[in-house]
């Protein structure tokens, strides 16, 4: 897949951290490691760093701690840092006493707003990553962009429709089963329906209620689940 330079433009002074939240496959780790090159890059998608940090998050200022510090004059850039939340103690840690700065990468902020993890008091900028922009796209193709969407690993796949198929459902897998933000399987599924029909469009929630079988709190609920999971936002009338 060719690489598309985005728009976002993400600098951190001294003394200046950032997260960079955005949905999956939107291109957020090819970003950061184009754009830091010579960070040092922490992956927690990786089985052996999760377990590492995971069962002792003082492990991860250690092992800065014992870099030189040519070595740390980039941003620390941690990947997926919602699966380590507690980790971001140490992060703050750093940052008041070393002077660090890091690049936060997640996909889902749910997962550390729900553990109330540390969000680092205002020491971290907020940047967000979307799907491409036509502006991004050299010749935007209209009929592709509806038929695959605009994340980039859709966008230019000939076999779109099976990577389409795949991202719906590992999402419904990893990001709402597996963490159990809902027990009603069956009546969420009925909701990733609906709501499609009425993507871009003013929501009746009682409509969606009934075609999922559910109560309208319930499917307020649910679309909060796709806001913090940063698959949707909601765009209000002023």
């Amino acid at each position: 897949m060719e690489y598309v330079q985005r728009k976002l433009e993400i600098d951190v002074p001294p003394r200046q951290s950032a997260f960079l939240w955005g949905p999956r496959k939107t291109g957020k780790s090819t970003y950061l490691r184009r754009r830091f090159p010579g960070s040092i890059y922490y992956d927690f998608l990786r089985s052996d760093l999760f377990l590492d940090f995971t069962k002792n998050p003082s492990l991860f200022r250690e092992r800065l701690l014992a870099r030189e510090d040519r070595e740390l004059h980039d941003p620390v850039v941690l990947d997926e840092v919602q699966k380590v939340p507690q980790i971001l103690d140490e992060v703050h840690w750093l940052i008041e006493n070393k002077g660090l700065r890091f690049i936060l990468c997640g996909s889902s902020a749910r997962k550390l707003k729900r553990g109330k993890a540390n969000l680092l008091g205002g020491r971290a900028w907020r940047y967000e990553m979307f799907p491409l922009v036509s502006s991004e796209l050299e010749k935007p193709d209209l009929l592709t962009i509806l038929n695959r969407g605009m994340i980039p690993a859709h966008y230019f796949d000939e076999n779109y429709e099976k990577s389409l198929l795949a991202y719906t459902q590992d999402y419904l897998k990893e990001e709402v089963f597996a963490e159990g933000l809902t027990r009603n399987i069956p009546a969420f599924s009925r909701f990733f329906d609906a709501m499609g029909y009425s993507h871009g469009e003013l929501i009746n929630f009682s409509n969606i209620a009934r075609d999922c079988g559910v109560d309208s709190k319930t499917v307020r609920e649910y679309y909060q689940v796709l806001v913090d999971t940063l698959l949707g936002r909601f765009v209000c009338r002023k």
